[in-house]
C-alpha cells in the first residue's frame, strides 16, 4: 500500500503544494536500465526526484535509517523502501564499492537508478568535480545517462528551519546520453573519468552553475 500512497497520493499533494517548473521530463526513456546524474543543493532533491520522474527512481540511503525497532521503526524502513531508498552501509573500506553494486543490481533489472556525481550536497552553490562512479555505472550497466538539474531546493528546509517552506523549484532533464562507444572499456580509469566530465558538463549546460574542478568537501553530520 506505501508505495501507491507515495505514488498516488503523496506525489500529487506535493507537485500541488510547490507546483515545480518541470523541463524534459519526456527525456527520461519509458524502459530499460536508466542512470539518472543529478546536481546536489538539497537533502530534499531527492523527494523532489521521485515525485517527479514518471518511472520508479531508487537511490541510497544510510542502513541505520531502516534498523529501527517496533511499529515505528517498521513504518520508517517501508516508507523509505517505499519512496525508492536502498540501505547501504556507510563509513566503511569496502562501503563504495558496495554502494555501486547496489546500484548496478537496479540497472541490470532495467529499473531506474539516481546518483548525485558530485558525492554530496554543494553548500556554496557551485557544480563541483564528479566522482566516477557515475561513470563506472554507465559503462558497466550499459544504461542511458540522463543528466539533472534542480533549482530552488536548498530554500525549503533552510539550515536551522523544522518546517518545510514554500518555495519556487525548478528540475530539468537533458537528453539521454549514449556511451555504448566505450564498450568493454569500462576498466579504464582515463575512460571513466572522460565519461564523469562528459556527464558533468551536461548538468553543467542544465544548470547555469558556476563548475568548480575539485571534489566538494563532505559536509559535517547535521550540516544543510
Amino acid at each position: 500500500m506505501l508505495p501507491l500512497l507515495v505514488r498516488f497520493v503523496l506525489g500529487p499533494l506535493v507537485r500541488t503544494i510547490y507546483r515545480p517548473e518541470v523541463e524534459g521530463v519526456e527525456n527520461v526513456p519509458a524502459d530499460g536500465p536508466v542512470l539518472l546524474a543529478a546536481n546536489h543543493r538539497a537533502a530534499l532533491d531527492t523527494g523532489v526526484i521521485t515525485f517527479i520522474t514518471p518511472r520508479k527512481v531508487r537511490f541510497l540511503s544510510k542502513a541505520e535509517y531502516f534498523t529501527g525497532t517496533g511499529l515505528k521503526g517498521r513504518f520508517i524502513a517501508n516508507s523509505l523502501d517505499a519512496l525508492g531508498y536502498i540501505p547501504v552501509e556507510r563509513g566503511s573500506a569496502s562501503a563504495g564499492l558496495a554502494a555501486l553494486e547496489a546500484g548496478r543490481r537496479v540497472l541490470d533489472d532495467g529499473g531506474v537508478f539516481a546518483i548525485y556525481p558530485e558525492g554530496t550536497r554543494s553548500l556554496d552553490g557551485r557544480l563541483h568535480r564528479g566522482h566516477t562512479g557515475v561513470a563506472a555505472l554507465a559503462l558497466s550497466t550499459g544504461a542511458k545517462v540522463v543528466p539533472v538539474a534542480l533549482w530552488g531546493t536548498e530554500g525549503i528546509q533552510p539550515n536551522g528551519s523544522k518546517i518545510p517552506h514554500v518555495c519556487k523549484i525548478k528540475i530539468k532533464f537533458g537528453t539521454p546520453l549514449d556511451f555504448s562507444r566505450y564498450e568493454g572499456q569500462d576498466s579504464s580509469s582515463a575512460i571513466r573519468r572522460s565519461v564523469t566530465d562528459e556527464v558533468m558538463y551536461s548538468i553543467l549546460e542544465l544548470s547555469g552553475q558556476e563548475y568548480v574542478d575539485t571534489y566538494h568537501k563532505r559536509p559535517s553530520e547535521g550540516a544543510a
